[in-house]
């Protein structure tokens, strides 16, 4: 079992930036890692994904403003958020899935089975 434990979350007005963490409590290197959101109104929804050999994905939505990275050394996942929108708001998980999950489009929460509990993000206008 792997453990996933999110941080840097917060609120911030819109057009500010956020760094979001997430660090696992074993190796990860070799999988495909993701950050999704959620909110109450919305199903989970998927943010961005990165391959083990540093293939990432977006989602439309993001494009442009959201970079994901991972420092493998350091089983940790990040997510740099810049120029943010009320519309960010949501809590964001990281999830870790086998490699098969960075090859499938478009992300889905199905393919990933280990999740950490969540950072909640508020974005206001």
């Amino acid at each position: 079992q792997v453990y996933l434990t999110e941080s840097g979350g917060g609120s911030v007005e819109a057009g500010g930036s956020l760094r979001l963490s997430c660090t696992a409590s074993g190796d990860s290197g070799g999988k495909c890692v993701a950050w999704f959101r959620q909110t109450p109104e919305k199903e989970r929804e998927g943010v961005a994904r990165i391959s083990s050999w540093g293939l990432t994905t977006y989602a439309d939505s993001v494009e442009g403003r959201f970079t994901i990275t991972r420092d493998n050394a350091q089983h940790t996942l990040y997510l740099e958020m810049n120029s943010l929108h009320p519309e960010d708001t949501a809590m964001y998980y990281c999830a870790i899935g086998d490699v098969s999950a960075c090859w499938v489009a478009p992300l889905r929460s199905t393919d990933y089975y280990h999740w950490g509990q969540g950072t909640q993000v508020t974005v206001s206008s």
